[in-house]
């Protein structure tokens, strides 16, 4: 592993209409009140060695999605393809050998990491449950991790309370690359950390990318990371992806309002600058969506068509996909 270059021009991971719903409990021997749809007809697909990342605010779905692409949530309808295998119609003992090819790095450090284990025995689960190594070689593998991930090997037998959130993060990506994955989402990473030691789990994911040849699902609300660490962005609004492009086109020329406003929200070091920004009033509340274009109730562009028809997601140039009535 690390030694072939990954192939760009293959799909590693596709996603063709996948939606993810929930019933609204209507309370004792009541029928349920409606539908919450979490993930809402999503169609993607991942490079091999590429970096997705996928942006939006709370509550947008995009955590759902990253679960629900391990099969950790299962999926309402859809299909997922990862490395040509459908994972929703293959068999439970070859679901079993393919989740060794992916994995997942969870957003906080403390919750994802049980307390009364030592982190040797975290790291090394997913060996065990595969049947990998004798005992002494999970060991010696734990111990190579741990190196890696920048922690010292004799800190197997400490628990998860022994260290800082940063470190505990590091032994979350250890965990994750125990199994040799092939695709890792990382499910915002990043915010339950300190400024400072963002940029060296950064720094720490981009290297192990480039020697393993990883291929990832970057999930995070923070533009900025998301620039630095992606080479394409997605970004989703009310469980649906409105935009789609390589990272540069995206941030310099955005289409969709919902986007535009993401970007204005970035913080700048020009207070005159941030001064001038008239952010947009948006959020996934509660409101019934509405049956033309979900933004259009906070969208400052919307025409009558956008209150009444769905918009689909199309190619308005080369790479570049936008979900909006108004995009040429």
């Amino acid at each position: 592993m690390g030694q072939v270059k990954p192939d760009r021009s293959e799909s590693q991971l596709v996603l063709r209409d996948v939606k993810k719903h929930y019933p609204i409990a209507g309370g004792l021997f009541r029928p349920p009140q409606g539908i919450v749809k979490a993930v809402d007809g999503v169609d993607i697909s991942i490079q091999r060695g590429e970096t997705l990342g996928l942006v939006g605010e709370s509550g947008c779905g995009k955590s759902t999605l990253g679960r629900v692409i391990l099969r950790l949530e299962e999926p309402t309808s859809g299909q997922i393809v990862f490395n040509g295998e459908d994972l929703l119609r293959v068999p439970s003992t070859k679901l079993h050998r393919l989740r060794k090819k992916m994995q997942i790095i969870f957003q906080d450090p403390y919750s994802s990491l049980n307390p009364r284990q030592t982190i040797g025995r975290t790291i090394a689960e997913g060996l065990v449950i595969h049947k990998i190594g004798t005992p002494a070689e999970r060991r010696e593998k734990v111990q190579n991790l741990m190196e890696i991930v920048g922690l010292r090997a004799d800190q197997l037998n400490r628990y998860p309370h022994e260290f800082s959130g940063g470190q505990r993060q590091r032994i979350g990506i250890a965990r994750a690359l125990a199994l040799q994955p092939e695709l890792i989402i990382c499910d915002e990473p990043l915010s339950a950390l300190d400024v400072s030691i963002q940029a060296q789990v950064i720094n720490l994911l981009e290297d192990l990318q480039e020697q393993y040849d990883l291929t990832y699902l970057f999930i995070s609300h923070d533009l900025s990371v998301v620039r630095h660490i992606s080479d394409r962005v997605a970004v989703m609004y009310l469980g649906q992806l409105v935009e789609l492009a390589p990272k540069d086109e995206l941030y310099s020329h955005p289409y969709h309002p919902y986007t535009c406003t993401l970007l204005q929200a970035v913080p700048v070091l020009d207070p005159h600058a941030s001064k001038k920004k008239k952010l947009i009033k948006n959020g996934a509340d509660s409101a019934p969506a509405p049956a033309g274009c979900k933004f259009s109730p906070h969208c400052p562009l919307k025409q009558p068509v956008c209150m009444e028809q769905a918009p689909t997601f199309k190619e308005i140039t080369p790479r570049h996909w936008v979900r909006c009535s108004l995009s040429a």
